[in-house]
């Protein structure tokens, strides 16, 4: 399971369609990403939370087995950190906890705060079940693709991409480009001509996080404590602030995946609401909830608040790690030469 680095709805491009199935809860993938899911189910007294179960482009997972009998159910995916790019997710405005690794937790129902240190409140959707027994949700990407097989197809381009293949991710299906690329990262990594798509998958999955890891912004929780972190960036002629991500102590959070070369990124930590460890002067509309917010202008008129961030300087690197202590920021890392 890798690192969450979540981003609001709006900003996806991905909806989520529903529709009645033969098995429990199954969850099937039609966007071009390999996702990463986590499902919450309410009883009258607690709220069971699991994930995370992995879908592929073009497959269906069961990520609750049983009659769907409870009172209600939901959802929250994202992107695999393997693709380039800021990540993807799918939520709503349901907080629930979860940890960044597989977990499985009972939470009460009423409960305001995650019960450990490395649980973080991620923002569910609910799943209307209709009060049916089985149900599949569908993730679609937009523009849309005609079919699974055709949003299959798509996943492999795109992870060819990420590991540096020149292809169009929504090039028609036949796309001799992405023939050519596929049977050579067959041959490269000596894959059976028996292999499943699965395993092509999981190949590719695998190779790109080696591209990808490197690159991007990382933030340490160098702290005895959690916090929580946000960051702002100027995205051409827009400034968008995002967060907040929820740093374990001793733990790092991976905020941005693609290269940060030549990117002026700002961080603000709080330790708790509103009581700042890392900030600065220059201002950004944040929020209580995780967000993802344009404009830095207007903040209490669109019911947000305005907060300091601190520039970083990556040095011209492709990666860049801040390492935060007590003190603030006490020293960064560059983890990628710049590209």
């Amino acid at each position: 399971m890798k690192r969450l680095c979540a981003s609001s709805a709006a900003a996806l491009g991905v909806v989520l369609a529903t529709q009645a199935a033969h098995a429990s809860l199954r969850l099937c993938n039609e966007t071009s990403y390999v996702l990463y899911a986590a499902t919450a189910t309410q009883t009258a007294s607690e709220i069971i939370a699991q994930g995370w179960t992995r879908v592929e482009p073009g497959a269906c997972r069961i990520a609750i087995k049983g009659d769907l009998i409870a009172p209600a159910y939901f959802v929250y995916a994202r992107s695999s950190e393997a693709h380039s790019g800021p990540r993807r997710v799918w939520g709503g405005a349901t907080n629930i906890c979860a940890r960044d690794a597989d977990f499985s937790v009972r939470l009460p129902l009423l409960a305001t705060q995650c019960p450990s240190s490395d649980m973080s409140q991620l923002p569910f959707a609910p799943i209307a079940t209709r009060h049916m027994r089985s149900w599949t949700m569908t993730f679609r990407e937009n523009p849309q693709f005609e079919s699974m097989k055709s949003a299959e197809r798509a996943g492999l381009s795109r992870l060819l991409g990420d590991i540096g293949a020149r292809v169009d991710v929504y090039s028609a299906g036949s796309d001799k480009a992405v023939d050519t690329a596929l049977a050579s990262f067959r041959k490269r990594m000596r894959l059976a001509i028996t292999a499943s798509t699965t395993d092509l998958f999981d190949a590719l999955e695998t190779e790109a996080m080696k591209s990808v890891t490197p690159l991007g912004y990382a933030i340490c929780n160098d702290t005895d404590k959690p916090f929580w972190a946000a960051l702002g960036q100027k995205k051409g002629a827009v400034f968008v602030a995002r967060g907040w991500w929820m740093v374990a102590a001793g733990s790092c959070a991976k905020a941005i995946t693609q290269s940060v070369a030549r990117q002026k990124i700002l961080l603000r930590v709080e330790k708790s609401k509103g009581v700042a460890l890392i900030s600065g002067p220059a201002k950004f509309c944040v929020a209580d909830i995780q967000f993802e917010i344009q404009g830095r202008e207007h903040c209490a008129a669109r019911g947000l608040v305005e907060a300091g961030f601190a520039e970083t300087n990556s040095k011209g690197a492709a990666g860049f790690t801040a390492h935060i202590s007590e003190a603030g920021l006490v020293s960064s890392s560059d983890s990628a030469t710049p590209k």
